[in-house]
């Protein structure tokens, strides 16, 4: 909800609840109003507050929104003299007055995750926080969090080929209530305090320690700076040494990604920067960072022939990698608007499959043959399903006239709405597809997680890994699909 009306705040009180104050005048020799506080939903924050005369201006946000997309449209002006009263207070109270932070942890005892040897790696999305109001803390409500062994926070950013913060108020800014908080403890404000997600993610720490948690860089939409990151392997790596292992949140993370979509290939943008880029890369981050910090990268999937995996030196750069993720899901979608129809992420071939060399399996076995270690790589799962719609054919294959409308983003659904619209028809190159009306998604299943698992396991490989935590159920079906599938 956005405000635009400028308030004067010189009394003493504010009637509406839902507001509360985090200081912004500055102390100076004038005497002046001071705020009340109220209940946590709209934060006041100091923004370099720039003074006219005795007056102050802030900016204000939802506590659901960023504020970097309000443009200082929401001013609020504090009379720094005009009331007179006393000294307004230079730091906000540690906790809410109407909040008393629980003294017990969370009733979810923390377990150690089973010893199947088996590595199960969920992706989080930072910008999930805001529309999709998933937080740290529902990993722990969904009964995920004793499942997992590592977590992939997404994504950084690679402008400029250096390692950047992708969004720092879900970073380390956002404020948690103690109802939203992980431990139950709400965040304060003092100075040096950690709050965010990384904030979260520090507190699900202490309650599950074998979590590892890996801040991973680029995905689709910032694998851009890569190329300027090729160009000067060194500074890329020295780049992110200090940010990931900034004073400020160094313990939360045990690792770093690298999400270049795609070396030598094209994905949003096109690099052109060589097969020996990618080893580059990979090979400074190791010099950097050393042989005891975790190194991991998503990679293509694409098992055709001189597809994406044959125009880069993969192999040589997953020699100094502790995990590999091959995105093995996305092969078709309604990108083709017209189809046809086809399983997003099919673990096998089957009879009329659109491209060859587009399922899992394939890619699995190209890294294979290339000399990567089955036991670095994991098989993705997504939890999610890609649809079409005008499709009149209830088997794979059909015609289609556009993408089938989604909750976010048209053509893609959530498994936790789909398995309820949409429920499974069918089964395809070991996974699930169905036919609502005039619509026709794919996407896997507890059973058909299930099946890959098994997969896993015959194959050798160190796990699984998704995207991303939002999609599932709010009592994490399919990641306890996997968890039970592993073993």
């Amino acid at each position: 909800m956005k405000r635009s009306a400028r308030r004067a705040l010189c009394a003493a009180v504010i009637t509406t609840a839902a507001v509360v104050l985090v200081p912004v005048v500055q102390a100076s020799a004038a005497t002046a109003c001071a705020p009340a506080w109220a209940a946590t939903q709209v934060y006041v924050k100091d923004n370099s507050a720039s003074q006219n005369g005795h007056n102050y201006t802030a900016k204000w946000w939802t506590q659901n929104e960023s504020p970097a997309t309000h443009s200082g449209q929401w001013d609020v002006w504090i009379d720094n003299g005009a009331c007179g009263g006393g000294t307004p207070p230079t730091t906000p109270p540690t906790t809410s007055p109407t909040t008393t932070p629980p003294t017990t942890t969370p009733t979810t005892s923390p377990t150690t995750n089973p010893p199947s040897g088996k590595n199960l790696v969920g992706y989080f999305a930072e910008w999930g926080i805001y529309g999709r109001n998933y937080h740290v803390k529902n990993i722990v409500t969904s009964g995920s969090a004793s499942k997992l062994t590592h977590i992939l926070y997404a994504f950084g950013n690679t402008t400029g080929g250096q390692c950047a913060i992708g969004d720092s108020y879900a970073d380390y800014d956002k404020a948690y209530t103690a109802a939203d908080s992980v431990d139950g403890v709400a965040d304060t404000w003092d100075a040096g305090a950690l709050r965010g997600n990384f904030g979260q993610l520090r507190k699900l720490k202490k309650l599950y320690p074998n979590i590892k948690v890996i801040w991973s860089f680029g995905g689709w939409t910032w694998s851009g700076g890569f190329t300027q990151a090729a160009a000067n392997p060194t500074g890329f790596a020295n780049s992110c040494y200090n940010l990931v292992k900034d004073s400020r949140w160094a313990d939360v993370f045990d690792g770093i990604d690298i999400d270049w979509e795609y070396p030598n290939a094209c994905g949003l943008s096109c690099d052109a920067s060589g097969p020996a880029a990618y080893d580059k890369v990979i090979s400074a981050l190791r010099t950097k960072f050393g042989n005891n910090f975790l190194i991991t990268s998503a990679i293509s999937a694409d098992g055709s022939n001189g597809g994406k995996l044959d125009v880069a030196d993969y192999k040589s750069g997953i020699d100094k990698l502790n995990l590999v993720f091959p995105m093995t899901y996305d092969y078709f979608g309604a990108f083709a608007p017209q189809g046809p129809t086809a399983p997003h992420s099919p673990l096998t071939s089957y009879p009329g499959i659109p491209q060859q060399g587009f399922w899992s399996d394939a890619a699995i076995q190209k890294l294979k043959s290339k000399g990567v270690p089955a036991n670095k790589m994991l098989l993705g799962i997504g939890f999610y399903g890609r649809g079409w719609t005008g499709v009149t054919q209830s088997a794979p294959g059909g015609t289609a006239t556009g993408a089938a409308p989604g909750t976010y983003e048209a053509g893609i659904e959530d498994y936790k709405v789909l398995k309820g619209s949409c429920p499974a028809t069918g089964t395809v190159g070991g996974t699930a597809y169905a036919k609502c009306g005039s619509n026709w998604w794919s996407y896997d299943t507890p059973a058909t997680v299930g099946g890959k698992m098994d997969y896993v396991k015959q194959q050798g490989l160190g796990g699984a890994f998704f995207w991303e935590f939002s999609g599932d159920t709010s009592n994490g079906e399919l990641i306890s699909a996997i968890r039970n599938g592993l073993g």
